[in-house]
């Protein structure tokens, strides 16, 4: 039981780290440029551009 215990001490500082890392990981993601996204958000935006007919 010692031996976790130790691990779990040597892992808890780098938690800071590790959700950095994936905060990093999910806003390169999002803004990560995507031919298909792009031209979805491009559609968005004509949208208020359409005639209603």
């Amino acid at each position: 039981m010692e031996f976790f215990t130790q691990l779990a001490d040597f892992f808890r500082p780098l938690w800071g780290l590790w959700l950095m890392l994936l905060f990093g990981a999910i806003i390169a993601w999002v803004m990560w440029p995507s031919k298909k996204r792009n031209q979805d958000m491009e559609d968005h935006a004509q949208i208020p551009l359409r005639d209603q007919d």
